[in-house]
């Protein structure tokens, strides 16, 4: 028995998650853990379609046992989202690897760019900060640095899948972990790439072309029958999701904040606080976006951070590891590696939120804000949803 764990969103699942999933098998997994995004991405959007379908379908794609990555986690930075996402697969006690995808490919120099980093972050402090002021982000400030030394890392730590990779690597550092990295070169298009390579597209790609009108058969080239067929149904029945159907919620909330209130949400600094206050006025989610982007801050911060705001995520709320993992979707291996998992595992997992939520205050807290954050989503379908869903959600128990 050997246990991979996958860190994924599945927003949509496409033909490079498959072959991720296949490549993953050939380096021996028998057994497959997914730790998955629920209702909102780490790019600060709503999911295309709600986490308890998407961990179904990802059951029926290669996975075995799908755990939700709590929202707080989801809506954070690359850090704290591989953090929370190896905690939970380390506290298993019996995953022996985690595979993840990046440009890279290679295991060997993705460990020597976080040396590199972790270097970097201690003696160039000062001169990162210096770059930071000329109103750049960190990441380029990072970057720019790095390149004077070592022009082979710099270019590593550009790629998106490879800077998470790094942050995988550097979890499992700070855990003490033994699980393994494996790493799968990405195959086909770039990541968030506006084109296709042969049966290869991006999740970026397949979700634009599903919110212009294309429906689900664009898409089918790109993705298995079986979510071609969910995408399809789900547009049919109003339940793709669209971040902009928040809009009037996400401008009252800002409307409606102090900047005390403001200062306490995750990821906020005083810049930052005082931008987003200033702007509280905007007419629109766009003109809201565009007041308070600068250099310094990415775009996918700035809507994490609106998107935590609306929730109710404060910087509290990062400074606890998941008390359990709330198990999305099982089939029978899954109950093998839950099996394997009893007296190792460091936290508990189960089904019910309800249930889960009465582990202890911080569970209870874990369990609020993801149930919050499902009623929100609710309100981003087409077909609005009635609240309370975590509650009664139908866990997908695929028992052969």
């Amino acid at each position: 028995m050997k246990v991979s764990g996958i860190v994924c969103e599945y927003n949509p699942f496409h033909n490079g998650h498959l072959y991720h999933i296949r490549e993953t098998k050939k380096n021996g997994a028998t057994h497959i853990v997914a730790i998955m995004s629920g209702n909102f991405v780490q790019r600060g959007e709503t999911a295309i379609m709600d986490k308890i379908e998407r961990a179904k379908l990802a059951v029926r794609s290669g996975a075995d046992l799908v755990i939700e990555l709590p929202v707080q986690y989801c809506l954070s930075s690359a850090e704290r989202f591989a953090e929370g996402a190896v905690w939970l697969l380390n506290s298993l006690g019996v995953v022996n690897e985690i595979s993840f995808g990046s440009e890279c490919g290679d295991i060997a120099h993705l460990s020597k760019a976080l040396d590199m980093i972790e270097d970097v972050i201690k003696t160039k402090s000062e001169e990162i900060r210096g770059i930071m002021k000329m109103g750049y982000t960190y990441p380029t400030a990072l970057s720019s640095v790095i390149d004077g030394i070592d022009e082979s890392v710099a270019d590593i730590i550009k790629e998106p899948n490879n800077l998470l990779a790094i942050e995988y690597l550097r979890s499992l550092k700070k855990f003490g972990s033994s699980i393994k990295p494996f790493t799968v070169k990405r195959k086909g298009t770039e990541h968030d790439s506006k084109t296709t390579v042969d049966e290869y597209a991006s999740a970026s790609y397949i979700r634009d072309k599903i919110g212009d009108g294309y429906g689900a058969e664009l898409v089918r080239n790109f993705t298995t029958p079986l979510w071609a067929d969910a995408i399809a149904k789900a547009v049919g029945t109003g339940e793709i999701s669209d971040v902009n159907r928040l809009e009037r919620i996400i401008l009252y909330k800002v409307r409606t904040s102090t900047a005390e209130e403001i200062a306490e949400i995750n990821d906020v600094g005083k810049e930052l606080e005082n931008r987003i206050y200033n702007a509280r006025m905007s007419g629109s989610l766009d003109e809201l976006l565009f007041t308070v982007k600068t250099k310094s801050y990415t775009m996918a911060r700035i809507k994490r951070i609106l998107l935590s705001l609306l929730i109710g995520i404060k910087k509290s709320d990062l400074t606890r590891l998941p008390p359990y993992g709330r198990i999305l979707a099982i089939n029978e291996r899954g109950k093998e590696i839950l099996g394997a998992a009893k007296g190792k595992a460091k936290i508990p997992y189960a089904t019910s939120i309800s249930k889960l939520s009465q582990k202890g205050s911080v569970s209870k807290r874990f369990a609020e804000l993801e149930i919050r954050a499902s009623d929100i989503y609710g309100l981003s379908l087409k077909t609005i949803t009635s609240a309370q869903r975590d509650y009664r959600a139908k866990i997908m128990i695929d028992f052969e």
